[in-house]
């Protein structure tokens, strides 16, 4: 027998005794051991005894009080969270590079082989995932992927040697490499809350005919990374979230994933007579009536979102404390928190941004972070829009749509084409806030394009229902004072 108290279980789950009562049960199972009369005090042996028992015990008690919690779904994280996962037929989501196409110029029948690899403006290294010769046109477009995993932002010309990047390993023959579209953006491995959420909305994934069931059926797509889905059960047209919706329509927006798969999602949960919405169109057999070749085939459609990139200022208090890479810091720290590695809420397609989503997360960087304000931009609400095109650092804006340009605001575009952090510094000539041109922080060749000039001044970004909101550290302007 023994005097230390047992672990309860009950309507809260598992209770394990307090360290008072374990000390206190060791101590009296010690002195029942050697006789009685034993002094207590921690300074002793026997104290000593009873105090490193009494740790042991405790943390046993504890490991398995952490291991009842990560039984449960919305506490458990880790391999814990993947196996519980695993029951429902769904796999955590792994890191991915940022991938680009690359156009490779030289000599025709020279061979570019998987695992080539070349450097971007920015020191990023990319290597070649499929390989091929060039043929006698003189160029053959590649696929490359980032070497480090994860939302690294690759604008186009990013990896254009007349912009400045360069073959890592040279192949004679091989003369220049061009991107003219920015990479697909990669993504960090899926946070805990995120694969909760997604393993939450998967169990409606047997349904047929409602949201959820739709919504479950495509995150379960391999390689899709966020979804939105909404329906218009009005007979007329309707606008929702800065999208207009047919009547009687499903609207289903898709971050990642196969085109393919995803229509096939779709087709599979929902219901009959039901018109849809989107800029991508694919055709989907129905095999599942029992008819035979040729199978009935429909149009599905879905939205693939636009990104809306977000631009931020983040100021904050100046005290001896304030670290010589405070910057980085707090960019590293927001951008962290937009993929919700913090353990916060990821940004997502169609829901509201607030900059106080941020403030808790500069906290935890420690005690010399003193937010003073922070505040938020986006193309959603400009301060400008216009038409323009870049050589250098000169802007040439060819029509203004709306607002007018001036000194400070920052550009940006829904291309991934321009520099992120792109700061408009003057102007040259023209009309005053209009068509003419204007001096920028950063060199670069952008060919003509819409562009919107934002200040961040606001406390919310509403992201509409077609967009995935983005975040470079460069984008985010972080001031002392």
């Amino acid at each position: 027998m023994t005097a230390v108290p047992q672990p309860t279980f009950g309507a809260t789950g598992f209770q394990p005794p307090s360290e008072q009562a374990i000390i206190a049960g060791v101590t009296a199972d010690l002195n029942a051991a050697f006789g009685g009369n034993l002094n207590p005090s921690l300074a002793t042996p026997q104290g000593q005894l009873a105090s490193s028992l009494t740790a042991a015990i405790g943390n046993v008690n504890s490991l398995f009080l952490l291991y009842t919690n990560l039984v449960d779904p919305a506490l458990s994280y880790g391999r814990m969270q993947d196996a519980i996962g695993r029951i429902y037929f769904i796999e955590r989501i792994p890191s991915a590079p940022t991938t680009v196409a690359v156009t490779c110029t030289g000599s025709p029948g020279v061979v570019i082989p998987a695992g080539a690899l070349i450097e971007d403006t920015n020191s990023n290294t990319y290597v070649c995932t499929d390989g091929g010769s060039i043929p006698l046109t003189g160029s053959i477009v590649l696929n490359f992927a980032n070497q480090t995993p994860g939302p690294i932002p690759c604008g186009a010309g990013a990896l254009s040697s007349s912009a400045g990047a360069q073959i890592y390993q040279a192949i004679p023959g091989w003369d220049s490499i061009s991107n003219a579209a920015a990479g697909v953006l990669g993504n960090n491995v899926e946070s805990a809350s995120d694969f909760e959420l997604r393993r939450s909305q998967s169990v409606s994934l047997n349904a047929l005919g409602s949201l959820p069931s739709i919504l479950g059926a495509v995150l379960a797509v391999p390689g899709v990374l966020d979804a939105y889905v909404y329906e218009n059960t009005t007979n007329t047209p309707l606008v929702v979230g800065g999208v207009s919706l047919v009547a009687n329509s499903i609207y289903v927006c898709v971050l990642g994933g196969s085109a393919a798969a995803i229509a096939q999602a779709i087709w599979s949960r929902k219901a009959p007579g039901c018109a849809y919405n989107g800029n991508t169109t694919v055709t989907v057999q129905d095999t599942s009536a029992g008819y035979i070749p040729p199978y009935p085939t429909y149009q599905v459609s879905f939205e693939t979102p636009l990104v809306l990139p977000i631009v931020m200022a983040v100021n904050l208090a100046n005290t001896p404390l304030v670290p010589n890479n405070a910057v980085s810091l707090v960019q590293n720290a927001i951008v962290g928190a937009f993929a919700g590695l913090d353990g916060g809420p990821r940004a997502k397609i169609g829901y509201e941004l607030f900059a106080s989503r941020f403030y808790s997360t500069l906290a935890s960087l420690g005690p010399w972070v003193r937010v003073i304000s922070i505040l938020m931009g986006s193309p959603n609400a400009p301060r400008s829009a216009f038409t323009g095109s870049i050589s250098g650092t000169t802007l040439t804006v060819t029509g203004i749509l709306s607002g007018a340009l001036a000194t400070g605001q920052v550009l940006l575009d829904t291309t991934g084409a321009l520099t992120p952090g792109t700061i408009v510094t003057g102007q040259i000539t023209g009309t005053t806030g209009g068509v003419g041109t204007y001096s920028i922080n950063y060199p670069q060749t952008l060919a003509l394009e819409a562009i919107s000039g934002v200040i961040p001044n606001l406390f919310d970004v509403a992201v509409n229902i077609n967009q995935v909101p983005s975040i470079s550290a460069s984008s985010i302007f972080v001031t002392l004072t």
